[in-house]
């Protein structure tokens, strides 16, 4: 039984008040939300959505804070040459057609850029990875290519549209695009917003994304090694105000920057105020990375009348039925020319 539930039992009447003196003795915080027995209550709809990237860009070097000055002007290069659907030019009803084989990207259709740098203890941050120092992820020499798919596709005759086990997770709508949904759980460029349901023995963290599902069981035993989730066996604990979840056992099909499915992950969620939590992720899959590196975001408390909104993958989604169609109808045609040119010979 923690501190917090056995001044509660001993004496219902305390006041907060009487309580913040005990709080800051125990290394806790005062400012943040809390459950009845004491823990910090993440429940809410969250997003981590930002414009600072995974990995460090070159201009920053070493440095892992930006400058206000920096931060206010920041502009990802992911987002240079979207098309503003709000300009005068896409505004005037009389405007041309654009010039022929030039692409579109319409910033409204899927980036919604809000030019927030994440800021984690007051610094703009240059990149979510903190460790290495450089910002950059670690690959081991000869790590790339290890991941379930590239290993298919090392195979002699397999082909990038053989089949749908082949095409990416999040094309499959088995998951949500890019790891949103974790582990680790990183941002995208739209959609990256969670709903936090917290008790006693469970923490569930739904992505918008897809609507993936993280169950985080409180104080419990990883299961079998031979038990693979999408998401991986997720167990958690509470060290003072900070959640530890460390997640083993993640399906071989789910992969970030080239992982495995030996990939393991330890995750920290701590509140640094009523308004954001911060996350770390640490990666470790040795056949991949030549050692564990870590990324830090901020979680955004969402304004209130926010909601998570279904995200129905499937519904009108024909990639994978056109990628593996056309990619039949090509063998066909390819196998046709093959019989007329040994006809002709």
């Amino acid at each position: 039984m923690n501190w917090f539930r056995q001044i509660q039992r001993s004496k219902p009447a305390t006041t907060m008040a009487a309580l913040l003196p005990l709080m800051f003795c125990a290394g806790l915080q005062a400012d943040i939300p809390r459950l009845p027995d004491g823990r910090p209550d993440l429940q809410g709809l969250w997003t981590n959505e930002t414009d600072t990237p995974v990995e460090r860009p070159p201009q920053f070097a070493d440095r892992r804070a930006m400058t206000t000055e920096e931060a206010g002007a920041w502009r990802p290069g992911s987002a240079a040459g979207l098309t503003d659907l709000n300009s005068e030019e896409w505004l005037d009803p009389d405007r041309g057609p654009p010039p022929k084989g030039e692409p579109i990207r319409l910033e409204a259709d899927w980036f919604f850029s809000s030019n927030y740098v994440a800021q984690i203890d007051g610094e703009y941050r240059t990149s979510l990875v903190v460790d290495p120092p450089n910002g950059r992820i670690p690959f081991a020499e000869n790590g790339r290519n290890r991941d379930f798919v590239s290993r298919m596709l090392a195979r002699p005759g397999v082909q990038e549209f053989d089949g749908p086990e082949l095409r990416p997770a999040g094309e499959r709508c088995l998951l949500s695009v890019l790891s949103t949904a974790g582990p680790p759980m990183l941002p995208m460029s739209y959609n990256s917003n969670y709903r936090i349901v917290q008790t006693n023995d469970y923490v569930m963290i739904m992505a918008e994304m897809v609507n993936d599902v993280r169950i985080i069981r409180i104080n419990a035993e990883h299961q079998d090694g031979a038990v693979y989730k999408w998401m991986g066996d997720s167990v958690g604990h509470w060290e003072g105000d900070t959640l530890v979840v460390t997640t083993r056992n993640i399906h071989p099909q789910q992969s970030f920057r080239g992982s495995t499915g030996n990939l393991t992950t330890t995750e920290w969620f701590w509140m640094e105020s009523d308004g954001q939590i911060n996350y770390r992720v640490t990666m470790n899959d040795t056949e991949v990375y030549g050692r564990p590196w870590t990324a830090e975001v901020p979680m955004r408390r969402l304004p209130a009348g926010s909601h998570i909104y279904e995200y129905a993958c499937h519904e009108g989604n024909y990639a994978i039925v056109g990628a593996l169609s056309g990619a039949r109808w090509q063998e066909h045609f390819e196998a046709q020319e093959s019989v007329g040119q040994g006809e002709d010979n």
